[in-house]
């Protein structure tokens, strides 16, 4: 009988499903990291450059859906689309990214909050720090919403293909020990 470590894991469908080999998955968590790295200055010049020009504008938004429906009200849809679809954009790498960078954050609830955390610290510092920008709740919500898509489209199948998991005891299919006595219908069909 073989033992549960050295049996070829499984998915829910009984297909195998095997890890990538040590050599792509370092090669992925690298291009990932780049990616990563690439992605934050991306952001810090997007969100931290500062715009003296708008300071007479900006105002803070503490109230979840106040500036959703400020985006909404704008006569130009094309406005709208680019703040709300802009925001979402930002918040897709995340998603994808973070369960593979860091395979201990996979979990759809691990990486949102990640995500919220991380979107919240630049809303902090472009409120305080940045002339002409403010803190907005609803661009936390909508990158928050950009990681989910994220994670869900790519970022779970990602980090799946790179960190294997490790078997926990007690998990569903698997074999009892040896010298366990086995009883029930199970028993009787070996």
């Amino acid at each position: 009988m073989a033992s549960a470590a050295s049996r070829p894991r499984t998915t829910g469908s009984g297909s195998e499903r095997r890890p990538l080999p040590l050599p792509v998955r370092l090669l992925a968590m690298l291009c990932a990291f780049t990616f990563m790295v690439a992605f934050a200055v991306v952001l810090a010049r997007l969100t931290l450059q500062p715009s003296p020009a708008s300071e007479a504008l900006t105002h803070s938004n503490l109230q979840p859906g106040s500036s959703l429906k400020a985006y909404l009200d704008q006569p130009e849809l094309r406005d709208a689309f680019k703040q709300i679809g802009g925001n979402i954009l930002l918040g897709i790498p995340f998603g994808v990214l973070v369960p593979v960078v860091a395979p201990r954050t996979r979990g759809i609830l691990r990486v949102l909050f990640l995500t919220a955390i991380v979107m919240l610290l630049v809303e902090f510092a472009q409120g305080a720090l940045v002339t002409g920008r403010a803190f907005d709740i609803d661009d936390v919500i909508l990158n928050t919403t950009g990681a989910l898509i994220g994670y869900l489209l790519l970022g779970r199948r990602l980090s799946r293909a790179v960190h294997a998991r490790k078997p926990r005891a007690g998990r569903a299919g698997k074999e009892p020990s040896a010298g366990k006595v086995q009883h029930g219908p199970s028993a009787r069909s070996r």
